[in-house]
């Protein structure tokens, strides 16, 4: 994963965490063919094309309540 590309999602997505489980969950829809919310000249590890649709605002994240 790039570190650039953490940073950035760390603005949008503050606590490590969650982060790493949202990336985790969209990483696993795009290796079973879900197709990229986002458009890229370079070809990305899934890793960081779910990295840069939160970064883009097209993947959002809401946590249950107890």
């Amino acid at each position: 994963m790039r570190e650039d590309y953490i940073e950035q999602a760390l603005t949008t997505i503050p606590d490590p965490n969650i982060l790493i489980n949202v990336v985790s969950r969209r990483v696993k829809q795009l290796r079973y063919s879900s197709r990229p919310l986002v458009e890229s000249l370079e070809r990305l590890d899934p890793e960081d094309t779910a990295l840069r649709e939160i970064i883009e605002g097209k993947i959002s994240y809401e946590l249950a309540e107890d």
